[in-house]
């Protein structure tokens, strides 16, 4: 029998067997969520959105409803019809083509239950349309629809990178002094609530991550540095809340480094989700890129173990 599925933030039990909700962004992480959750038994019943998420959940999943990101009463009324009392949400949603690509309410046609969730966020005296106040705002109206959000990395812990050095290929002195120099700055960009990512080369800030997400943030980096041999810096929130934003990375994310003539991706173990692992190592050994993966520590720290190690090299 299947075990339940705990929450290490606020803990949840789901039953064995029980309906799970999920939904689906971008990307394939809600597909390997779904896999996950259908190998313990429990039937995936998808909110697939529009424009984001990809057609193999049809495949996964018990039943999908393929709806606008906006229609909110429509995903409760589903999510209520299959039973689903936990919920968990998987996949980039694109926040630029969301809120500032011509008008979100034309464009996405929200429902009454979307307007009253957003529009303190949006619209009222003390607007906030960061990451962390619009999913706290999600978070809030399924609470009170008797629904708890769950972390899909609990439901797949595999999917996590464990620390240490992922490739062959491993970083240079130069390039382990910009992931220790680059650590601070990108762990400080999330306390922000800007973004988890920069790229850094000989100690220098070369582009940095905001709403455009990582990818926009590689590309722009291929072409402000031509000469290539520059690393990307990859971390969580200070407070990562782990039902959502969690930074992801897969064997696009390893092309598109490649392409821009990228050399290292440092991220942080245990709290980046690693997709299709084997797939995405190798790819990185063939294409000579370095990946390792860093236990959440001071800057400092970091600086003073690459210290020591030139000196002994010295």
């Amino acid at each position: 029998m299947s075990e339940p599925i705990r929450h290490s933030m606020d803990p949840v039990d789901v039953p064995a067997l029980a309906p799970v909700g999920l939904i689906a962004g971008w990307g394939r992480f809600p597909v390997c969520v779904a896999e996950k959750l259908k190998r313990l038994g429990h039937p995936v019943h998808c909110v697939a959105i529009d424009g984001h998420a990809g057609e193999e959940l049809n495949d996964v999943c018990d039943s999908v409803l393929w709806s606008g990101v906006g229609r909110f009463g429509g995903h409760l009324r589903y999510f209520k019809r299959h039973g689903v009392q936990h919920v968990t949400m998987a996949g980039k949603l694109f926040k630029s083509d969301l809120l500032y690509s011509g008008s979100v309410w034309i464009r996405h046609m929200p429902d009454w239950t979307c307007i009253k969730t957003f529009w303190p966020c949006l619209f009222g005296a003390e607007r906030d349309a960061r990451d962390d106040r619009l999913l706290g705002a999600v978070i809030h109206t399924y609470e009170t629809h008797s629904m708890k959000i769950c972390s899909a990395t609990e439901l797949a812990p595999e999917l996590l990178a464990d620390e240490g050095q992922l490739t062959r290929r491993k970083p240079s002195s130069a390039i382990e002094s910009d992931i220790a120099s680059g650590w601070q700055i990108a762990k400080t960009m999330g306390g922000l609530d800007i973004g988890q990512a920069i790229t850094i080369k000989d100690g220098t800030i070369i582009a940095v991550e905001a709403i455009e997400g990582t990818d926009a943030c590689i590309r722009r980096t291929g072409e402000l540095c031509r000469r290539g041999g520059w690393t990307l810096v990859k971390v969580s929130k200070p407070e990562q809340d782990m039902r959502f934003d969690v930074p992801t990375i897969g064997p696009q994310t390893i092309q598109r480094v490649h392409e821009a003539g990228g050399a290292a991706i440092a991220i942080e173990a245990e709290k980046t989700i690693l997709l299709d692992r084997e797939e995405t190592i190798a790819l990185a050994d063939r294409l000579g890129i370095s990946l390792v993966a860093i236990a959440s520590q001071d800057s400092s720290d970091m600086m003073r173990g690459h210290s020591i190690r030139s000196q002994k090299a010295a």
